[in-house]
């Protein structure tokens, strides 16, 4: 009996889940009812899916609303009514246009006015599908209207929107949050009505008795809709099903790819190659993930013609038959990659097949996909209410002041010490964390489907143009949509930009084999730079943690880094394997301590999980779980399964068969420890090597061609640290850093011998427009001879040449900057802030007389700290107090387990908690040799001592060494000032 139900996905005005929508109908006896959220289909498919449990006949429907004016609610007859109403709300979303007040033809559909717009309307002429919906308060108006005539169309629409008070309050506030305004401001015409709530099924009937054709209409109605999806583990993928049209074809294809490309791949191929290649092939036709390769492989040889680079990764990578496409570059027989995480008879996905192209590519290859292919969509996601942005939403709605609401994002309150208000957002805070805010996009994931997406959901159009899907990838797998991940990252673009660079900059030393990592895996040159850690701005090996780990494990191969890819993820290192790894690795003797079985299956790491199918081993060989379960656990390492029934029976048979098999208990859950702390965090092996490959293609470019790579990572907005360090880097690897300069800098950073100039793009407040006349200018002219010259040719504002000159881009003149500002300001400054006109007959600029004036080096380090965030002098010239001490790196062997003092410039912090939820610190410094050291603040050290932002701090502390990788444990700290301002002194 209920048409016109909502949940949280009429997004900021339902309260309550799907499921919760479910709930609430079991316990009131409703057994079908119409799940309708406005304007959002978001709900539907796990409204579905879940029904059954509670023996209820799902329905589904859309209620169609202008803001918050409902015009009609569209109900599915079937699939393809459903598909009709997607269709028709794709279209109105995609074109930002009104709800019309009258529906329009739409086959399969029922639809219901509801009975107050029909009056306001005086509507007549209902079509065979269309209904007048009546509420319980609208029964008090009913039997004085003209359409208690229309006996055939009126059907009960008793709208849900609330379980409670609570809820109501809830929707209060979300609808205060959409309209940006303060709850006691908020439009009454803005919230649904407190009545719209749920009433047992027989409180319904009793209502409606005086008019029980109004009740045998909507049972009609209800009776003639029927929604199937199939969510069984046997379904079928809803992945477009053919490359070529045909199976067969699709088939004959992949085997002589594979065939073509076996010689490339394997100069000599061997037995073992083409058995694993058969074997492979054979299962992927089996399954029916042909065009799964096949699309894949379609988009990968595009990108090739369009010179794109690529990283193909995930657990594909474990695939000989993916590696012979090119989908990946890597070897699964070379890594002993485990087949069965690729793919199993057990396994009803395909396999992952992330595709990283450069960030500068990826939209490109995006496009190639929707042009391409017929059915596509991007996958959809919810960005959700989290606490901070809850309680400053709620902060606003309450008129809290701006500390208050800080006060409370924070967490930086006693909760005795909170006034009511305070603790009113807290409390719905609450309630509303975790409720989806607003359909977004899925970072990478592309749908290539079978059938048009409407049929699944309605769609939307986010500002880049792409179709988008409104639901994501968890019920995706669900329903059979797997989907293509698409992702972009800078590392490639880093090492594409390097290769230009060096075209242009050494262009007799650009002939090599970007991809010919087989050779670079054997570099000594490369390997001595991994094993010390010299990897700064090298993709995946960076950052601070890394660089420690391959420290301390002295990594030195391919193999290493393939395993210190994975060791460094979350989930190894949470479960304390980590660590254990480290000391297997340096004590052989202690690999004995580990399980026998467990140190059979994984060999390689020491008896140790640290790849994705070392769960798929652990489970099938240590526990005797078949492979389907092994990847029922693999898959629940997700964190969206773990709640699921099949997740948690895995793991009770896990326990189970442990037991019988004679196990000690200790045993047991030390393992189940280990495969739970993975929690989704971990790698598949052939994941890791991806990274790996492309990590040793960095490293080549850092080892022999170190400045022009660092030209094209600052280029491609750095990595892990900010750009200011990158900067320094090159300098320390033999570069003469520039300021912006008018005739030779670009908008990005270039490089002339191992001259780097910065680009203009470092020049926060320069304008964009500025800087494209001003190369636009200096192409079609040549250089500029002068700032008189300069003025001359380009038609710019005083705060815009104010700020070319004090970055010192004129030095060229040999004229001080001051004296330049002066010129400026005398040419200009009647010009206020408006640029200067472009005019008929161009006045000679005049000379004046003017002071003799000079700048100083302080006052260009302090030009170069507003304009570029950073000085390109040392930041220890600008210390009040020149240090007391000239401890460097370099002192660390010879003072270990002393205490030193020592100055360092702030890199990067990283903050953390202990197992007992204490604060501590890692930092990561530059000393006054520009060279990198490490430091940790234990929790009664980071509960005295905080870091203060950039700057250079004076560090006590004791160097410890840790696998011979040194450090300092921090006894005391603090930030040491910088002088004043010059520009600014008295």
């Amino acid at each position: 009996m209920y048409l016109n139900c909502h949940t949280y996905y009429s997004l900021r005005f339902g309260a309550f889940s799907e499921v919760e929508l479910l709930e609430l109908a079991q316990e009131n006896e409703a057994r079908q009812l119409v799940l309708t959220d406005i304007n959002n289909t978001s709900a539907c498919l796990n409204f579905i899916r879940k029904a059954p449990e509670y023996n209820i006949k799902p329905i589904v429907g859309i209620d169609f609303r202008n803001g918050v004016q409902q015009e009609f609610v569209g109900i599915a007859k079937n699939n393809t009514g459903f598909e009709v109403l997607n269709t028709f709300l794709s279209t109105c979303l995609h074109t930002e246009s009104e709800i019309p007040k009258r529906a329009p033809k739409l086959n399969d559909v029922f639809i219901v006015y509801p009975f107050e717009k029909v009056m306001l309307n005086a509507m007549e002429n209902f079509e065979k599908n269309e209904f007048i919906g009546v509420s319980v308060t609208d029964l008090r108006k009913l039997p004085f209207s003209k359409y208690i005539q229309f006996r055939d169309k009126l059907v009960v629409q008793q709208p849900v929107t609330f379980r409670n008070k609570k809820d109501f309050n809830a929707h209060r506030l979300l609808r205060a949050i959409d309209n940006n305004t303060l709850l006691s401001k908020l439009p009454r015409e803005e919230e649904a009505s407190e009545e719209e709530k749920m009433y047992p099924v027989t409180n319904l009937y009793q209502a409606f008795s005086t008019y029980s054709f109004i009740l045998e209409n909507t049972d009609r109605l209800l009776k003639q809709c029927d929604i199937f999806f199939d969510f069984s583990a046997k379904k079928q993928s809803q992945n477009q099903q053919t490359y070529s049209g045909s199976l067969s074809e699709d088939a004959a294809m992949l085997e002589k790819l594979c065939l073509d490309n076996v010689n490339q791949r394997y100069p000599e191929p061997s037995k073992k190659v083409f058995d694993r290649m058969w074997m492979e092939l054979e299962l992927i036709k089996k399954m029916n993930f042909i065009s799964y390769f096949l699309i894949n492989h379609d988009i990968v040889s595009y990108a090739k013609q369009q010179g794109f680079f690529h990283v193909g990764r995930g657990s594909g990578a474990n695939s000989i038959v993916a590696y012979l496409l090119g989908i990946t570059d890597v070897d699964p027989l070379e890594l002993d990659l485990y087949f069965e995480r690729f793919l199993n008879l057990f396994r009803s996905a395909p396999p992952d097949f992330d595709i990283d192209f450069s960030w500068r590519d990826r939209e490109d290859v995006t496009r190639y996909i929707f042009n391409r292919f017929p059915h596509v969509a991007l996958m959809g996601t919810y960005v959700t209410f989290k606490y901070k942005g809850v309680v400053r939403e709620l902060g606003k709605v309450f008129g809290l002041p701006k500390e208050e609401i800080d006060r409370l994002s924070e967490g930086l309150y006693r909760k005795e010490d909170l006034d009511e208000l305070s603790l009113l957002v807290l409390r719905y805070g609450r309630l509303i964390q975790g409720m989806p805010n607003y359909v977004s996009v899925h970072s990478s994931g592309i749908i290539i489907a079978e059938r048009p997406l409407q049929y699944f959901s309605a769609t939307f159009l986010p500002p880049k143009g792409f179709v988008t899907v409104q639901f994501d990838m968890h019920i995706a797998e669900d329903v059979g949509l797997y989907k293509f991940d698409i992702l972009g990252q800078r590392g490639l673009a880093k090492i594409k930009e390097a290769l230009q660079i060096i075209i242009c900059n050494q262009p007799e030393n650009k002939d090599f084999d970007i991809h010919n990592v087989n050779a670079f895996k054997k570099d000594p040159v490369i390997n001595n730079m991994l094993k010390k850690g010299q990897c700064m701005g090298c993709f995946y090996v960076e950052s601070p943690a890394m660089r420690m780990l391959i420290s301390k494990l002295k990594v030195d191969n391919y193999l290493g880094l393939v395993a210190a890819s994975s060791i460094i993820r979350p989930g190894v290192a949470k479960s304390g394997m980590m660590r254990e790894y480290i000391l297997r690795h340096h004590d052989p003797e202690r690999i004995q301590q580990a399980h026998p079985v467990l140190l059979e299956i994984m060999p390689d790491t020491y008896g140790v999980m640290v790849y994705q199918e070392d769960v798929i081993k652990v489970a099938h060989h240590f526990a005797d779980l078949t492979l389907g379960e092994a990847d029922v656990l693999r898959r629940g390492m997700s964190g969206k399964y773990r709640s699921r029934d099949e997740f948690k029976a895995v793991e009770e048979k896990f326990i189970a068969n442990c037991r019988k098999k004679g196990y000690k208990d200790e045993v047991t859950f030390e393992v189940w420890k280990q495969i739970e702390s993975f929690a989704g965090y971990a790698f598949a092996k052939g994941h890791s090597a991806s990274y790996a490959v492309e990590s040793y293609q960095s490293l080549f470019l850092r080892a022999y061609f170190p400045l022009e790579y660092m030209v094209a990572v600052l280029n491609n907005g750095g990595g892990f640290y900010r750009s200011e360090i990158y900067i320094h880097e090159a300098r320390m690897l033999g570069a003469t850093i520039h300021a912006p300069c008018i005739n030779n800098s670009m908008a990005e950073t270039v490089i002339y011998g191992k001259h780097i100039y910065l680009g203009f793009a470092f020049l926060r407040d320069l304008e964009a427009r500025t800087c494209a006349k001003l190369l636009k200018n200096r192409s079609e002219f040549g250089d500029f001879t002068s700032l008189e010259n300069f003025l001359d040719r380009i038609s710019i504002s005083i705060e815009q040449i104010s700020i070319l000159i004090r970055i010192n881009a004129f030095r060229f003149t040999g004229i001080d900057k001051y004296e330049l500002l002066w010129k400026a300001h005398f040419s200009l400054g009647h010009l206020q802030r408006f640029e200067a006109q472009h005019q008929l007959f161009r006045l000679q600029q005049r000379n004046y007389e003017i002071p003799l004036l000079q700048t100083t080096n302080l006052e260009v380090a302090f030009e170069q700290l507003e304009l570029l965030g950073f000085t390109l002098c040392s930041p220890f010239d600008l210390l009040v107090e020149a240090p007391r001490t000239s401890f460097t790196v370099e002192n660390f062997p010879a003072m270990l387990h002393k205490t030193i003092d020592i100055y360092g410039y702030l890199v990067t912090v990283k903050r953390t908690n202990t197992q007992h939820r204490k604060e501590m610190f890692f930092g990561t410094l530059l000393d006054q040799e520009g060279k990198v050291f490490d430091m940790v603040l234990f929790p009664p050290v980071a509960a005295k001592y905080r870091f203060r932002g950039k700057g250079i701090y004076r560090i006590y502390g004791k160097v410890v060494s840790e696998f011979n990788f040194l450090s300092i444990e921090v006894i005391k700290m603090r930030k040491e000032d910088y002088i004043q301002d010059p520009r600014f002194a008295d």
